[in-house]
């Protein structure tokens, strides 16, 4: 089903493209994994962005009346070859001035290095999470609206603490997501006194995971901490364990928050915790309208962090002057952060506006965006726990 709507939106790309020839149109990348095992959460991050880009070519106030045309690429998620040559179309075909993505860490990290870097351009990753692409050479190209697991692994122990839950296993799926959020949380739920029971890796696409939930089983533990995806292997862990007796309790990172989680494993869910990127205030509130009244699904996972993903990249064009890799790079810090009027989703008319007439923007967007250190969010998170079918907000962290 994914394959057929990104065929679709592909063939809708290529008839776009046809009608703005004479330069009209800016073409955006958005690459993400639209088959793999975070399918189920894509569609809506890539709407999302592309509201935002919507909103900027209907204003007539984008660079004297152009419009972003997006440009539909699949990172699988996973396959960092499949990913390298999705990028590689989208910055020598289809010459994308700028990439709304990758998704995933590994695949990002990948794409960073090998294709939009060396070319010179900017990405803009709504859910890349890994610690380690804070260090990646990127020559101030990357930039991510979602914060790094260093900071979920703390907040992830911090909710168990909190709950008196001290001695847990864990699992991971086998990439450089699954390992850096691991390590993160590890280190800060052992500093904090909790124990670890066993720390073992999963691998994506397997059909039986009774062997890596018998090894977890007699470790023990208060209950089984995933940290994997919601439509592969971390739902099939959790579905083996439960199946089997293992554990009846879970704590989940960011990966596994998906609707699809709630419709595989139902009422066995209720009780499980979880961390996920989220925000709240009167940015979050004017994503939720702006949502709404376009008809888009907002909320899910990083569909927030898209929508400003996607506004960030046309705000720094505007900033720029011009629709070209160097002014999204040159000015893309400037209208994320402070000085400037605050814009908030559904505002994207307004900030365009400004900049147009020389003025100065702080873009806040759905996510309070503030971009620290090498380009990345501060963030918060959203607690959470399953009750009736349903997840719940606990707090903000």
């Amino acid at each position: 089903m994914m394959k057929k709507l990104l065929l679709a939106s592909a063939a809708t790309a290529l008839i776009s493209t046809g009608a703005y020839a004479d330069g009209h149109a800016v073409k955006v990348g958005v690459i993400l994994g639209f088959t793999g095992p975070i399918e189920s959460i894509t569609p809506n991050m890539a709407d999302s962005a592309e509201l935002a880009f919507k909103e900027v070519s209907e204003s007539g106030a984008f660079l004297d009346g152009k419009v972003i045309e997006a440009v539909r690429a699949d990172s699988t998620c996973v396959d960092a070859a499949a990913a390298t040559a999705a990028a590689e179309r989208l910055i020598t075909s289809d010459g994308v001035a700028a990439i709304m993505g990758a998704d995933c860490s590994g695949v990002t990290t990948a794409i960073a290095n090998n294709v939009a870097v060396p070319n010179g351009v900017v990405m803009v990753s709504p859910s890349a999470t890994s610690p380690a692409l804070s260090t990646i050479e990127d020559n101030d190209l990357f930039f991510r609206t979602a914060p790094s697991d260093a900071r979920q692994g703390e907040v992830l122990s911090a909710i168990l603490m909190d709950r008196g839950i001290t001695s847990v296993a864990v699992t991971f799926t086998n990439n450089d997501y699954g390992k850096g959020l691991s390590d993160s949380f590890i280190s800060n739920y052992e500093a904090a006194g909790g124990a670890i029971t066993i720390n073992a890796a999963h691998e994506d696409g397997k059909g039986d995971y009774s062997a890596e939930v018998g090894a977890l089983a007699a470790a023990g533990g208060d209950l089984l901490v995933v940290l994997g995806y919601a439509d592969q292997g971390g739902v099939g862990i959790m579905q083996s364990a439960l199946d089997s007796g293992a554990f009846d309790t879970f704590a989940l990172g960011d990966g596994m928050y998906a609707d699809s989680l709630i419709e595989t494993l139902g009422a066995d869910l209720n009780g499980t915790i979880g961390s996920v990127p989220w925000s709240e205030g009167a940015g979050a509130d004017a994503f939720d309208a702006t949502v709404a009244a376009a008809g888009v699904e907002g909320n899910s996972s990083f569909t927030r962090e898209s929508y400003d993903a996607a506004a960030l990249i046309a705000l720094a064009m505007q900033a720029g002057g011009e629709a070209t890799r160097e002014a999204v790079a040159a000015n893309l810090l400037a209208v994320a952060n402070g000085p400037g009027e605050e814009i908030l989703p559904g505002e994207l008319a307004k900030g365009l506006e400004i900049l147009a007439n020389g003025g100065e923007v702080d873009y806040i967007g759905a996510t309070n965006v503030e971009l620290i250190g090498p380009g990345e969010a501060a963030g918060t998170y959203r607690e959470y726990e399953v009750k009736d079918g349903a997840y719940e907000t606990v707090t903000f962290r």
